[in-house]
């Protein structure tokens, strides 16, 4: 086997982890997309009910961003900056909540 022959067979190898990664990824996605509606469907209440659909959508929103965006393979500062963007996600999630009880006054 001469050299040329051997390095396609290798990148041949090599591109087919990636396409059996990515399949992987999408059935799970699929997966979790059935999760999502057979969780719909069960009479739950409210806060229950966002609670699961958040913890769900934060699952294939971390596949997403992990594996089809490649950040799985990024640097340390990524991290950083995507837990900072997360705190600053909470605190406006929690404003309305704590106008709302009067925590805060906007007055």
């Amino acid at each position: 086997m001469n050299n040329k022959s051997e390095h396609n067979f290798h990148e041949y190898e090599d591109i087919q982890k990636h396409v059996r990664k990515y399949i992987t990824i999408f059935i799970t996605l699929l997966a979790l997309t059935a999760v999502t509606v057979f969780a719909s469907m069960h009479k739950t209440s409210v806060a229950l009910a966002i609670f699961i659909g958040l913890v769900i959508a934060t699952m294939k929103g971390s596949l997403v961003a992990g594996y089809f965006m490649h950040l799985t393979h990024e640097k340390k500062i990524i991290y950083f900056i995507l837990l900072l963007m997360l705190i600053f996600f909470a605190v406006l999630l929690a404003l309305p909540v704590l106008t709302s009880l009067d925590v805060i006054s906007m007055s």
